[in-house]
């Protein structure tokens, strides 16, 4: 039986508390990924970092504001590997460049927030695809051995080991995420959530029957166990799942969440959805609402999502979701105000 949308809706609104409540709803703070493309390239002559000390716009600020006004609990932070090893291929960061993008994660940090740490490469470095022609297993490990090793004395960071693969072999890229796995628990970050990306955009709507989540599954700690090896999730809303549309064609229930939510459930896993939103339209309003409502009554497998994006886009891009000042007061984009906001009275009841 399908779940109608405007009873997902309906459902959340009438029982709320009933279901189980989001552990994670926020928002990506872009800017230190702007200039990676789907092939693994990263100009970082692009770059803007969303912090006022080097010039962008005031990240920590929207974060404060998405915090304190809207109940949000969780920042994704997307960055290039180029970036952070300053076009060197392997896991020796180049201090200038991390030291402002760790002052974008303290940032998140002081806020109380979880701070999701992403590389943004889509399992490839210039065009190579990690342990499958391109930089070895051996050099992604490197990567996150270093990361881990600056960040893993905070409980509120999470892991997210790579931002979308895509037309890759799915048994060889679980064995390159194993490697990443590896690397932060053997850094000393034993304890922090650890996300496990699959296949074709680490789509929501395919992970669960591409074998790229049947490949996941066997990733472990370094003990055997899986405590802390969460699933990542991506779905927009527009008619192809690409994010490149103003507007929404689809609440993705029937496709994807429920799916998704069963195979969870089966697999005894949990997934956060770490990319969603759309433009700021009636169409997208209305779909993505439903989604939102949708995903709370899962919410024990669903453990919450982060909206693509905010920081350093502008507040006329096409799925903005950066808030607009004026004086002193902070104004949402639509999607968040009516939909992605705990606050918002469609998606928390």
């Amino acid at each position: 039986m399908k779940f109608l949308a405007s009873t997902a809706v309906a459902l959340a609104c009438m029982v709320g508390s009933a279901f189980a409540q989001f552990r994670y709803t926020g928002v990506n703070i872009a800017g230190f990924d702007f200039g990676c493309g789907t092939d693994g390239t990263c100009d970082i002559t692009q770059v803007v970092p969303p912090l006022t000390q080097y010039g962008g716009p005031d990240g920590l600020g929207q974060m404060q504001h998405f915090v304190r006004n809207d109940g949000y609990s969780l920042f994704r932070l997307p960055v290039g590997w180029q970036y952070l090893t300053n076009n060197t291929l392997g896991g020796t960061l180049y201090q200038p460049n991390f030291e402002k993008y760790n002052a974008l994660v303290q940032a998140c940090l002081s806020t109380g927030a979880s701070c999701i740490v992403d590389v943004h490469n889509y399992a490839r470095w210039d065009g190579g695809i990690i342990g499958q022609g391109g930089p070895t297993n051996e050099q992604f490990a490197a990567l996150w051995y270093s990361l881990a090793s600056e960040f893993k004395q905070y409980n509120n960071i999470i892991f997210g080991t790579m931002n979308e693969p895509h037309d890759l072999n799915v048994t060889l890229w679980a064995e390159s995420v194993q490697y990443a796995v590896n690397a932060i628990r053997e850094a000393g970050a034993t304890t922090q959530l650890i996300l496990l990306p699959g296949d074709q955009y680490t789509s929501a709507a395919t992970i669960w029957s591409d074998g790229s989540g049947a490949a996941l599954l066997n990733v472990t700690n370094p003990d055997g166990t899986k405590t802390n090896l969460i699933f990542d999730v991506h779905k927009y809303l527009d008619y192809d799942n690409s994010g490149t549309h103003a507007n929404c064609t689809t609440n993705n229930i029937d496709t994807a969440w429920e799916p998704l939510s069963q195979w969870l459930r089966e697999n005894g896993r949990q997934a956060l959805n770490t990319e969603t939103g759309g433009g700021n339209t009636a169409s997208c309003i209305e779909y993505l609402c439903q989604q939102v409502a949708y995903q709370r009554t899962v919410a024990d497998v669903i453990l919450g999502y982060s909206g693509w994006a905010a920081g350093s886009f502008a507040t006329d891009y096409i799925l903005t979701e950066t808030p607009t000042l004026n004086g002193t007061v902070w104004y949402d984009q639509p999607t968040v105000s009516y939909c992605l906001a705990p606050t918002a009275g469609l998606s928390s009841g």
